[in-house]
């Protein structure tokens, strides 16, 4: 069937980000009186290493035919160490081929025995699906059957015992190798008798929770494995950060090689800094970087250059992506032809979404950091990130989306008020010369072991001595004694009925799910959200929005997971509070000083969501609001907090120490992510005027993730750091009383929580 054309003209050639359109867009912000810093990276040329010299023929000339005539030196490396058996972590920037450093040894292998088979595992479906294209391409110019299959929910049943039995090549993702494949080991015998190869790419989004999930489901793997007589050589692909070998060996417990330095040409890169200008000086209110990203994407876009637009939210991309097509309707076919891309949409609008963008049929994209992994959506002329994303590492994988095909291109960060982006802004070299974070997992943590223990004794008896992570033993003992295993002899075998993957959600601390349900005649499903979100997103009378559609959540079934809506156009959204309690179980680690303490431990914490705010869209004015009525959720977890003696709070007023509390936390919590690798929402802040725990003031930093990943060990590690940096931003900012880019927005005018936390943060240091 001939494909249909696109309902608006498609350019024949897409357009590259000429230099005198970022050199207009550039001095536009300089006009807006505002701090814009620029930076250009000059381009550079390809390096290029040795073909292996044993490596099939075959694959070498179907290479050439695909205009592959020499490796670059990072795929020669990574190519070589695979092939004589060593584990390999490729850190290169994105679009420097790294495909290749994998498919190159995996097809060699399958060349040279036909029973060879290798396993890919990616972070997505959508990217397991783009590298099949790649590598199914590469197989086709080798004109020899080597099978290469997804495998992942959207396999229909029928295709399964196919993929099970001819598939060379498997392409997945963790949830599914740890739900369907492990457990069923005994199906996929021909795939673990002769598994030469483990691929895990984009490494760098396997931290905190998921990544401790991760580690342990590979821990399963070799296991089963070892089980089947086979012993795969791991090749892992990751975006830049700090810590590639450390992540690397914590994930797959061994040995890795680092090949860190990419051999790719670059094409000259300019980056910009943008923050948007100050429209209130006394309460430092400054433009909204939502509405500064909408003109500066609406500007590319109308110069024909094709944008990505990454926001740190779904919210956000909704509120973006409305305002976005509103600014283009002035020309005919323009707004249609910008599209949003979140987690939540269906798979078949994503896949279509991703295809106007490789054809050109779709100028401009608003999406979170789904778009931030390696799927091929084209060479993009310009990324615009609406904010800090958190880590640096991220930061860079948002700009890399623009120039993918080694073009020039441009670059922007768009500054919120908050105190982490209002950090950044005033330190540009932070971004452009400052050091990667590392990525943290703990696999070892307590509640994701006990998890995956299970699971693995589900899959094959224990033996006495056999050790799977810390507190082997006691954990197995542990569960016999509970009636989950028994022991006979020296050995622990599974005794419930109960099937224990399905009780494990690898992202999330939970396994639910909610879909969310468009009523009608014909009732159908336009999106999902996790547990964790559905107080705050989905909730009776919350306005969801969805590609650009509002809908009003009529009724919430939280027992069935289901919200139930229907379209409406109102000029508003909501916006949901959270109410939590924080109690002290234990302090591990303490640190005493003449007017203050710094301490870690464990931490019980309640979390209810209580009312929502009605936020009138453009101008952000609060029109209304309601109550919440969803059972309220806990987390045990892992935190670290510092607490003010009297020496820090003498001659200070209950409700100004109050105050200060409050703006020391909202400092701390937002510049967490400057030495954590973390989203900024996995890290949690709660202030207490009299902490039960000790009578004193204090501010806690918890870990979002149940038991925690070693984010609270690690801020307390980097205290002085910290604290130095929310001096460093309090101390800079222009307004007067507080505002969001520092201690947070004040009611009152003349409020003392910016004087305050000034004074307590000064003397904590000096503690």
């Amino acid at each position: 069937m001939a494909k249909p054309p696109p309902p608006y003209p498609v350019p024949a050639v897409r357009p590259i980000p000429p230099a005198v359109v970022a050199e207009a867009v550039i001095a536009e912000l300089r006009q807006r009186q505002s701090d814009t810093t620029v930076h250009r990276l000059e381009a550079r040329e390809a390096r290029f290493g040795p073909w292996p010299a044993d490596l099939d023929p075959r694959l070498r000339e179907a290479l050439v035919q695909r205009g592959v005539a020499q490796l670059y030196s990072h795929q020669s490396r990574a190519v070589s160490l695979a092939r004589s058996g060593r584990n390999v972590v490729v850190v290169t920037p994105t679009a420097s081929g790294k495909t290749l450093c994998y498919n190159l040894p995996v097809l060699d292998a399958i060349l040279r025995d036909s029973s060879a088979r290798a396993l890919y595992l990616f972070p997505t479906k959508a990217l397991a699906q783009d590298q099949l294209d790649e590598l199914l391409g590469l197989t086709a110019s080798l004109d020899v059957p080597i099978g290469a299959y997804t495998y992942d929910g959207d396999t229909p049943a029928d295709a399964r015992r196919a993929v099970r039995s001819a598939g060379h090549v498997v392409l997945s993702n963790p949830d599914m190798l740890h739900t369907a494949v492990l457990p069923h080991h005994t199906k996929w015998v021909r795939l673990f008798e002769s598994l030469e190869y483990v691929i895990v790419d984009e490494v760098h989004t396997y931290r905190g929770v998921f990544g401790s999930h991760l580690a342990n489901v590979l821990r399963r793997l070799r296991r089963i494995c070892q089980f089947y007589g086979s012993d795969p050589t791991f090749i892992l692909c990751s975006a830049t950060i700090a810590n590639p070998g450390e992540l690397g060996a914590s994930l797959i417990g061994d040995d890795v090689e680092v090949v860190a330095e990419s051999g790719a040409p670059v094409g000259e890169r300019i980056v910009v800094i943008h923050n948007p200008p100050v429209v209130n000086r006394e309460l430092g209110i400054r433009q909204s970087s939502l509405k500064a990203t909408r003109d500066i994407a609406a500007r590319l876009i109308r110069a024909g250059v094709q944008t990505i637009a990454f926001a740190p939210s779904r919210l956000r991309v909704e509120l973006l992506l409305t305002y976005l097509r509103d600014a283009l309707r002035s020309k005919p076919g323009d707004s249609e032809r910008v599209a949003g891309y979140r987690g939540g949409y269906l798979p078949n609008e994503r896949r279509a979404i991703e295809r106007g963008l490789r054809d050109g049929s779709v100028r401009g994209v608003v999406a979170t950091t789904a778009l931030e992994l390696g799927i091929d959506i084209g060479g993009m002329g310009a990324s615009v990130v609406m904010g800090y994303p958190g880590s640096l590492a991220s930061l860079w994988q948002q700009f890399g989306r623009a120039g993918r095909r080694h073009e020039a291109s441009l670059s922007i960060l768009v500054a919120s008020s908050n105190p982490l982006d209002q950090y950044v802004a005033t330190h540009p070299g932070f971004v452009l010369e400052g050091s990667l974070e590392r990525a943290l997992v703990d696999p070892d943590n307590l509640f994701i072991l006990a998890s995956h223990l299970k699971c693995a004794a589900f899959e094959l008896p224990f033996t006495v001595g056999e050790t799977f992570g810390a507190h082997t033993a006691e954990l197995l003992d542990i569960l016999a004694e509970e009636g989950v295993l028994q022991r006979a002899g020296d050995r622990y075998h599974w005794m419930t009925e109960a099937y224990p993957a399905e009780q494990v959600s690898l992202r999330t601390a939970s396994t639910d799910n909610f879909v969310i349900i468009e009523q009608g005649p014909r009732p159908r499903v336009i999106g999902e959200c996790d547990r964790p979100s559905a107080p705050l997103v989905i909730h009776e009378d919350a306005v969801y929005i969805h590609r650009g559609q509002q809908y009003q959540v009529e009724y919430l079934d939280w027992d069935d997971k289901k919200a139930f809506v229907t379209p409406v156009a109102v000029d508003y959204y909501t916006d949901a509070q959270l109410a939590v309690d924080l109690k002290v179980l234990e302090s591990f680690r303490e640190q005493q000083g003449p007017v203050g303490s710094w301490e870690a431990g464990e931490v019980a914490i309640t979390f209810l969501a209580t009312i929502f705010k009605k936020v009138k869209l453009v101008t952000h004015e609060n029109v209304g609001w309601g109550k919440i009525a969803i059972p309220e959720e806990s987390l045990h977890t892992s935190a670290c907090w510092c607490s003010f003696g009297p020496g820090a709070t003498a001659g200070l007023a209950r409700d100004a120490v109050a105050a200060g509390l409050t703006g020391v936390g909202h400092l701390l919590r937002n510049l967490a992510p400057v030495y954590c690798l973390c989203d900024p929402r996995d890290v949690g802040v709660d202030t207490q005027v009299r902490a039960p725990w000790n009578q004193a003031p204090t501010v806690f930093l918890y870990d979002a993730i149940p038991g925690g990943v070693g984010l609270a060990d690690r801020l307390f590690d980097v205290r002085d750091d910290l604290v130095e940096a929310a001096l460093a931003v309090a101390t800079a900012c222009p307004c007067e009383n507080g505002c969001p880019g520092c201690v947070g927005p004040q009611a009152e005018a003349r409020s003392p929580a910016k004087e305050t936390a000034r004074r307590l943060l000064e003397r904590l240091r000096t503690a």
